[in-house]
């Protein structure tokens, strides 16, 4: 701050886990945020003072997480894509950008049946969780506790912040998705389908309606999160929307050592 005016401010989070000790993320749970920082400030000035607050904290590692290159002489511990679809054309022209397949499979499930609903009551949550669970068993992995989407649902959702979709068949909701939003941004966060009903192409119609309900409420970008550079049937589907890509740069500096990680990281963390 320099007379009351804003400067520079890049929040960092500290974190206290049992797996990776006591560290300090910018931002945990979240994709990317990129610092906001006037002209003419360096940005290695700021790092330098986040490293030694971070070390009165006793944090062992810093991580920045940037849609921005950083720290242009250092490589980043890991990058992921990301793609943002501009929302400001009509509705129209937002569609006839879609990948032909894309636009395929959104009338696809129109044509089966497939009804979509936005909602923000705790019951969706507890719906979008359910087939949430039968994803992630699908993909190897363990869920997410109830507790952390009813938090989701707690300081998001019902604050107005945030929603849910759902597409359902015969009243049997088969996909879901969970999105924020803030000022004139939203972000696609959560996403999970019943691999039964994967024929339907239910997934496609979620997010085409989640597109006209943002677009139709004045948001002017829709961000898709991030995606390892390997999966590339999750980069498939979010770049047939139309959307911008851009990589992700995680900076990691470890503050024992004084120096940067370079080496991907074993795991990603939230």
């Amino acid at each position: 701050m320099d007379d009351g005016k804003l400067l520079a401010l890049i929040p960092i989070m500290g974190v206290n886990s049992f797996l990776t000790g006591r560290r300090g993320v910018s931002l945990p749970f979240t994709d990317y945020c990129k610092p906001i920082i006037g002209n003419g400030i360096p940005f290695q000035n700021l790092f330098e003072h986040i490293v030694e607050n971070g070390k009165k904290y006793g944090w062992k590692s810093l991580e920045l997480r940037s849609s921005s290159n950083l720290l242009p002489s250092t490589l980043p511990s890991l990058t992921f894509l990301g793609h943002v679809l501009d929302l400001s054309q009509n509705e129209e022209q937002i569609f006839q950008n879609f990948r032909d397949s894309t636009k395929r499979n959104t009338k696809k499930a129109t044509k089966e049946g497939v009804e979509v609903k936005i909602d923000h009551s705790l019951g969706s949550v507890k719906e979008f969780y359910r087939l949430n669970c039968m994803t992630r068993r699908e993909h190897g992995l363990p869920p997410q506790p109830f507790y952390f989407f009813k938090k989701i649902y707690d300081h998001v959702i019902s604050k107005g912040l945030g929603m849910v979709v759902l597409a359902s068949l015969d009243k049997e909701n088969v996909a879901g998705a969970i999105y924020f939003h803030f000022g004139e941004k939203a972000v696609f966060k959560y996403g999970a389908s019943d691999k039964t009903f994967q024929h339907l192409r239910a997934n496609n119609l979620v997010m085409w309606e989640a597109i006209r309900w943002y677009s139709q409420n004045g948001y002017k970008s829709l961000c898709f999160g991030r995606t390892e550079p390997e999966n590339q049937g999750l980069i498939q589907f979010k770049s047939g929307w139309g959307a911008t890509e851009q990589p992700i740069h995680y900076y990691r500096y470890d503050l024992r050592k004084g120096s940067f990680v370079y080496r991907a990281l074993s795991i990603s963390l939230p």
